[in-house]
């Protein structure tokens, strides 16, 4: 049986997942035996069945910070998984041509869908798996420099008329003393002014997490999806509970995520993205190729319809589609009371 990072509210999963692997080691011994194997088989059944309700009903109740949880949970695919499941042909490419390479942002052209498949720009975040590759990540804060490196190339994809696809999953842009120096701000600005009029459609879909001005730095697009149990907003949690009740712990972390509405749900409602992308019953880090299946299909089908549009229009319906985001009503107080 697969071991998975244990989340506290998944507490009672894994006490049964220990139980029916136990169960599977009696049955391992007793299987010559018939009279010994059969109870054991029925037990084992009835045992995983009770898994699997205890994981639909668990999952159908996430609150927001469990989602947010359940968005970083190290066994989550990342963009190099996705590109492994769902990309052939892929070639990377490297460098922003200024100061240097940044791993925390991967970009390269594949083919995605059925022989010969689609030519796309593959842009994401990447925050790394073991400990030597997160740190050379930056756990998914990219720099300035990956910033750069993804729009040279998007424009290079544009040249050539080469739909984009991006994979967003960072807690935001990487802080420190150094990024801010070479212009963190200023290389996340210019993206958003320069994806917003690339001549060639863009799909974005935020795969785990959607943290402020690192997400948005890849994220303007024609269509924007989220993975079921991933999260988008202005800020973390942590950093929210910081600002607000100077202190981020359980209980400030739970209500700040609450007030933010960062959840796939929550973003269709506010009409922030388009679509939401299923998850396996559990979340992507139990069944990563499901999950890569259904992100290759939603793919698919937003670019074969952009790929109708006029590029006129369609940069018209990209520019209109961030005009109305936090659109607002004013009245008139007095004349209401």
């Amino acid at each position: 049986m697969a071991t998975y990072y244990q989340l506290d509210f998944e507490k009672p999963i894994t006490q049964l997942e220990q139980q029916i692997e136990q169960a599977e080691q009696r049955l391992a011994i007793a299987a010559s035996n018939p009279g010994e194997a059969d109870p054991l088989r029925n037990e084992l059944a009835a045992m995983r069945s009770k898994r699997q309700v205890l994981i639909e009903e668990t999952y159908a109740n996430l609150s927001p910070w469990h989602t947010v949880r359940v968005a970083r949970h190290p066994n989550r695919p990342q963009t190099r998984d996705y590109i492994q499941m769902i990309c052939r042909d892929f070639v990377e490419l490297h460098g922003d041509r200024r100061f240097g390479d940044d791993p925390a942002i991967v970009t390269g052209f594949a083919r995605i869908g059925a022989s010969p498949g689609m030519k796309v720009l593959v842009v994401g975040h990447q925050k790394g798996k073991q400990t030597s590759e997160k740190i050379a990540c930056h756990f998914g804060c990219a720099h300035p420099e990956g910033y750069r490196k993804a729009l040279l190339k998007m424009q290079l994809a544009a040249k050539f008329g080469v739909p984009i696809v991006t994979f967003v999953d960072t807690p935001g842009a990487y802080p420190g003393l150094g990024a801010e120096q070479r212009g963190q701000a200023e290389a996340i600005a210019v993206n958003l002014l320069e994806m917003s009029r690339l001549p060639t459609p863009i799909v974005s879909i935020v795969i785990g997490e959607g943290g402020s001005g690192g997400a948005l730095g890849i994220a303007v697009a024609d269509r924007v999806a989220m993975l079921q149990h991933s999260w988008y907003s202005v800020i973390s949690p942590e950093g929210c509970a910081a600002i607000l009740w100077k202190e981020a712990n359980e209980q400030t972390n739970a209500q700040a995520a609450k007030s933010l509405k960062l959840t796939a749900r929550d973003n269709v409602e506010l009409g922030i993205i388009e679509d939401i992308i299923p998850e396996p019953v559990g979340g992507a880090h139990r069944d990563a190729r499901t999950t890569a299946t259904n992100v290759q299909q939603w793919i698919l089908s937003q670019l074969q319809a952009l790929k109708q549009v006029p590029i006129e229009a369609l940069l018209e319906q990209r520019y209109q589609r961030y005009r109305k985001l936090g659109q607002y009503l004013e009245q008139d107080v007095a004349r209401v009371s």
